[in-house]
């Protein structure tokens, strides 16, 4: 199972060309991993758009995968905890929904495909698992 961050979609639907949306675009196309989509990445992309047309065509896209919900109370503590524990070692998360996001999938065993820095800590130093192709 692999999620996307907000990061990587919002690049993918400005037509940006990355390493990741190009991931994504594999992802999308041809990929026998499952792909889901976490709650308060869908609200970061969507709130972005200006024009309906482009709002409606993000949806249709989004709208293929099942959503999760990433948060919760027990969520909420572990990615506070992550926050600290980085925190001891000079990294500072600078992104709430990041620390949610990424507490998520490392709870859940889910790994992630980003274009942010605020995840690299995590990965290095919590066991955040990255995407990084097939």
């Amino acid at each position: 199972m692999i999620t996307v961050d907000s990061s990587v979609w919002i690049d993918y639907f400005n037509g940006l060309t990355t390493p990741q949306t190009d991931l994504l675009d594999e992802l999308l196309d041809k990929s026998s991993h499952e792909l889901v989509l976490l709650d308060l990445v869908l609200m970061e992309v969507t709130r972005g758009f200006r024009y309906d047309r482009e709002l409606a065509t993000a949806q249709r896209i989004l709208a293929c995968m099942p959503v999760m919900d990433a948060g919760g109370h027990a969520l909420a503590l572990e990615a506070a905890e992550h926050f600290r524990a980085l925190r001891r070692v000079g990294i500072t998360v600078r992104g709430a929904v990041d620390l949610m996001v990424g507490a998520w999938c490392i709870a859940n065993e889910v790994a992630l495909l980003h274009s942010d820095r605020d995840f690299v800590g995590m990965a290095e130093h919590r066991g955040l698992s990255v995407w990084t192709g097939f």
